[in-house]
């Protein structure tokens, strides 16, 4: 799963300090540490640790979700997800809803397993690590991973060897981690600042971050390529790839906050 200290729960710095120390308790891999685990369905406990989860859903998980089920966002968003805020920001972060049974199942599971697995999102694919991140002296992202050992998982038994690096590249974590870090990072950002996000923000946050598909009539209605500069072969992509478009929508909302990007600029 990924593991960072907003995803505890929203609004709720009790709950932060909550999974702070709870990372800090667990065992750490070191470069090139390894650890033995595997999932599959012959594994005893296949399928039990996807029931009540608070999984927060990442702007690129909900891209991801949505496109493999082939869903607008409106009707994603509303049958799929409850959006809350990160805690000391305001910033919208979308929870997966759990299924109403009595055990709270991930809407996605079947008896079979995961039945958006291609799609699934970086939480399940990182598991059994927990990954953490911080930003050094220059900028850069640096990662921090824990092994989530729990009780009932018996895929600690199997006998394939990982570092944690080799996990993550077998997972297909590297857009996921791109995505998430890229928006962690303006949070982290807004956060330093003494900035306040009004409800006009947080409404344009969750459009650019989380409904692509509808971000894109937003930029046409309101000649938004006119209004930065952008070379004509990008924006030709910006309106024809999500991922691409979730990548500027980042760099607009930067440029939307803070007055900068270091990759977006208005028009003169």
């Amino acid at each position: 799963m990924f593991v960072d200290p907003h995803d505890a729960g929203p609004d709720d710095d009790s709950a932060v300090q909550d999974t702070l120390e709870y990372l800090e308790s667990l065992p750490q891999l070191a470069d090139g540490d390894t650890f033995t685990f595997a999932c599959h369905p012959g594994v005893s406990c296949f399928n039990a640790c996807c029931r009540d989860l608070n999984m927060p859903l990442s702007p690129y998980d909900v891209l991801r979700l949505r496109q493999g089920l082939g869903m607008d966002s409106t009707a994603f968003i509303k049958e799929y997800t409850v959006i809350e805020q990160y805690p000391n920001s305001g910033f919208p972060v979308l929870f997966l809803k759990m299924s109403d049974n009595i055990e709270q199942e991930c809407p996605f599971l079947s008896k079979e397993g995961c039945t958006v697995y291609e799609h699934r999102s970086a939480a399940c694919r990182t598991y059994p690590l927990g990954r953490a991140t911080h930003l050094d002296e220059d900028g850069a992202v640096v990662e921090q991973f824990v092994i989530v050992q729990e009780d009932h998982c018996k895929g600690f038994a199997e006998s394939k060897k990982w570092t944690a690096q080799e996990w993550l590249k077998d997972q297909g974590l590297e857009e996921y981690n791109y995505f998430a870090d890229r928006y962690m990072s303006i949070i982290s950002r807004f956060i330093d600042t003494d900035l306040e996000l009004t409800q006009q923000r947080i409404q344009m946050a969750l459009l650019a971050f989380y409904q692509l598909d509808h971000f894109k009539g937003f930029m046409e209605d309101m000649n938004l390529m006119d209004r930065v500069n952008v070379p004509k072969e990008r924006r030709e992509k910006i309106m024809t790839d999500e991922k691409e478009r979730l990548l500027f929508a980042m760099e607009w909302m930067e440029l939307i906050l803070f007055g900068a990007s270091t990759t977006l600029s208005h028009t003169a």
